[in-house]
């Protein structure tokens, strides 16, 4: 009898395996059909505690790494979306992790390496286009805003034209196109760019010379702060600005591994980018010292961003952190794209998540 149910079992087991695999198709575009009115429908922070959530949507450098995109972190407060640099694939992360280009309400730049805006141009379309905006995406940045997000404009000016004569006005209103440049000039003291009851982000000077103007930020919302250096070497702007904060994105450069390229890039006579390997070391931070700096100012939780090199396998995060988890007693963390840190308002709870990409 016992066998007999078996049998029973395995059979009916090939029969439905076999009604799967012929109803693949359909079941796989109702499966589609549930995946688009999710995604639709999702607004910014959509299942989280009311608080202030990053995410890593770019973690990455100019370097290739297929991992990681170009620079991006974007911040929750609330359900308030904002972006802070857009660098190359940061902003199709940004929609498969559910955070709609369309819902950011900011865009605010660090400085003008490439790969840091990048992006932009691809982010102030897709949330003109994607949201049927009636004004440009506000982007703030120090002085020198005004000729990228200008420059994007021009560039981007043919297809505005196409995309209004393809879809209506109604769809695309031209008076939404491209972005409003918003550029402030920071100074040894934190200028204030929204100050708000419960959320106040401020720009502070960091130095990355000879790339100036250079900013980071700090992000303050129903008691939780986190901060984001931008690219800098150690700073004692940064260490001012970070004091006490909740999270720290801080930049983070391997001298030691840098090094290895520039000995490779040596021995097949490449003395453009052995020159280069050696340059990049003089205006980023090696991971030690941004783990000494979160150590003296009494940082809570360290996340790097903007790794350099990249990291082809997990292994290599030893090698590139070193000594940093010694020195810093806190949570470290190398950076990796979908990475979330949330710091629930009226709490002092610090959670990890990884959003999929």
């Amino acid at each position: 009898m016992t066998k007999r149910i078996v049998l029973a079992l395995a059979g009916l087991l090939v029969l439905v395996l076999a009604a799967a695999w012929t109803l693949r198709g359909e079941i796989a575009l109702r499966a589609m059909a549930r995946l688009m009115d999710r995604n639709l429908a999702a607004a910014p922070g959509d299942g989280l505690p009311d608080g202030l959530h990053v995410v890593l949507c770019g973690s990455g450098s100019p370097m290739p790494d297929p991992g990681r995109a170009g620079p991006c972190t974007a911040v929750i407060a609330g359900k308030r979306l904002f972006v802070f640099d857009a660098g190359s694939g940061s902003v199709r992360n940004l929609t498969l992790m559910g955070l709609p280009p369309a819902r950011v309400e900011g865009v605010f730049l660090t400085h003008f390496h490439s790969d840091h805006i990048d992006g932009l141009g691809e982010l102030m379309l897709q949330h003109w286009a994607g949201g049927a905006a009636t004004s440009p995406l506000p982007v703030h940045g120090p002085p020198g805003v005004e000729t990228v997000v200008g420059g994007l404009m021009t560039a981007y000016g043919p297809d505005r034209g196409y995309r209004i004569a393809h879809h209506g006005e109604a769809v695309v209103p031209p008076s939404g196109f491209g972005g409003e440049a918003r550029p402030f000039a920071a100074g040894p003291a934190p200028v204030v760019l929204v100050d708000e009851p419960d959320l106040k982000i401020r720009a502070f000077s960091v130095d990355h010379s000879p790339v100036s103007p250079a900013v980071g930020y700090i992000i303050d919302y129903r008691g939780r702060r986190a901060v984001i250096s931008g690219d800098t070497r150690i700073a004692a702007s940064v260490e001012q600005a970070a004091r006490g904060a909740d999270l720290l994105v801080h930049e983070a450069l391997s001298e030691r591994l840098v090094g290895l390229q520039k000995a490779a890039a040596e021995r097949a006579g490449r003395a453009n980018l052995s020159k280069i390997f050696t340059d990049i070391q003089g205006y980023h931070a090696d991971p030690e010292a941004v783990a000494a700096l979160a150590a003296r100012a009494q940082v809570r939780y360290l996340l790097l961003t903007h790794i350099v090199p990249p990291l082809p396998v997990r292994a290599l995060e030893g090698p590139f952190l070193g000594d940093s988890r010694r020195i810093f007693d806190g949570p470290v963390r190398v950076g990796r794209d979908g990475d979330m840190i949330s710091l629930p308002a009226g709490s002092r709870d610090i959670r990890y998540t990884h959003s999929p990409r």
